[in-house]
């Protein structure tokens, strides 16, 4: 009998113990909804798959990423979002305004962590950045407009008029471009709007700039910053030059920009999913964070071919 009630008792240890394991195994599913494919958007999420890594939770291992893009259509995100929240994801990492808007339209249930969205607020996803309200909260890729104005009136010191550039269905866009041409009224420059609305009109609506304008100025812009190859390509052989939102664009030929670094904004971003995940916050009391530090970025061959001389102190 002593021997049976041992044996009874061991086979229970053994079954707790992996019920245990199966229990501490078991994959947490995140879904990712991304607008579309760039240099700064794929930094960004970069950024957060390794912030997750860092703080132990790692793809294939205790989490599952489902991650999705909706190349840069908006239909494509509402269905993107609705998949992730019938897959029943724990949480929900959304990156760039659209693709925000799009799964936070359809739950209020699931936690949705945001990134490279200017300005939460504007957007509706939270009822204000400082308390979001909501099942949403995240990091601001809101860039500093006046400063980016202030290094276009620098390198280009003789410039009089800017063509303001962007996306006329990107309510990111706008906010930055409204800061923008306030900076410009502050210098005394005077600017003049042209807006695409799908990336078939770029070169188009760049080349009506030129002439009119002697510097372009991009926000971070998703649209733009996709084609940015193309306004740049544009720009640069009517030597105009280009003063943009984001590094990556910079890299796409683009002159100068004074901006946040989107790898780093998502690993901020991943600190506040953990915290969400091991249950130490909510996305309704966790106000929308701002990434700090900014890195200049000057294309020297893009300089050179419009010959311009940048400034030594820069």
């Amino acid at each position: 009998m002593k021997k049976l009630i041992a044996g009874l008792m061991v086979a229970a240890l053994c079954l707790t113990a992996l019920s245990a394991k199966s229990k501490k195994t078991k994959q947490i599913k995140i879904g990712v909804i991304q607008l579309v494919e760039h240099s700064a958007l794929d930094a960004n999420y970069k950024g957060f798959v390794d912030g997750l890594a860092e703080a132990g939770y790692v793809d294939g291992q205790n989490i599952k990423i489902d991650y999705q893009n909706a190349q840069g259509e908006q239909a494509n995100c509402v269905t993107i979002a609705q998949k992730l929240i019938n897959d029943g994801d724990k949480l929900i990492f959304a990156i760039a305004t659209p693709a925000a808007q799009a799964v936070a339209n359809l739950t209020q249930r699931i936690p949705i962590v945001i990134s490279s969205v200017t300005d939460p607020e504007s957007a509706k996803l939270v009822k204000s950045n400082a308390m979001p309200g909501t099942n949403v909260t995240g990091t601001s890729d809101l860039t500093p407009c006046e400063a980016q104005m202030n290094l276009l009136k620098k390198i280009c010191p003789k410039a009089k008029t800017v063509g303001m550039l962007y996306c006329s269905s990107e309510q990111n866009s706008l906010f930055q471009i409204k800061i923008a041409e306030k900076a410009c009224d502050k210098l005394g420059l005077k600017y003049v709007e042209a807006t695409v609305s799908n990336s078939n009109e770029i070169q188009q609506v760049t080349q009506s700039l030129c002439g009119k304008v002697d510097v372009i100025y991009c926000p971070t812009d998703n649209m733009l910053a996709a084609g940015m190859s193309l306004v740049s390509q544009v720009a640069n052989e009517n030597k105009i030059p280009t003063i943009v939102g984001e590094e990556g664009m910079v890299k796409n030929g683009a002159l100068a920009t004074y901006g946040i670094n989107y790898y780093e904004l998502g690993k901020q971003t991943a600190k506040m999913a953990v915290e969400i995940l091991e249950g130490k916050n909510t996305p309704d009391k966790m106000p929308i964070q701002y990434l700090n530090n900014c890195d200049l970025t000057i294309n020297d061959a893009t300089a050179k071919k419009l010959g311009i001389t940048i400034p030594a102190d820069l």
